[in-house]
């Protein structure tokens, strides 16, 4: 059995990498991952800053987050 903090810290950890193998921590001026997992329902928001014009941050966000359900998918699978 999966433990939902197990759930969260895997969403919340595939996220945050998708977010640093694209842009360089000093260029992230803000950067929000909320992930709730309650009665096998998974919750990601992520907001994210960037400053840098190259970088499509909502995009980059967006993308994350669907990082973080492949990477719960994976741990149930």
């Amino acid at each position: 059995m999966v433990e939902d903090s197990e759930v969260v810290k895997t969403a919340a950890d595939a996220a945050e990498n998708v977010i640093f193998s694209r842009s360089d921590r000093s260029v992230v001026d803000d950067l929000d991952i909320t992930v709730t997992f309650e009665e096998g329902v998974l919750e990601v928001d992520v907001y994210l800053d960037v400053a840098d014009d190259r970088i499509d941050d909502r995009q980059l966000a967006d993308d994350a987050a669907l990082a973080a359900r492949a990477a719960v998918d994976e741990l149930f699978s």
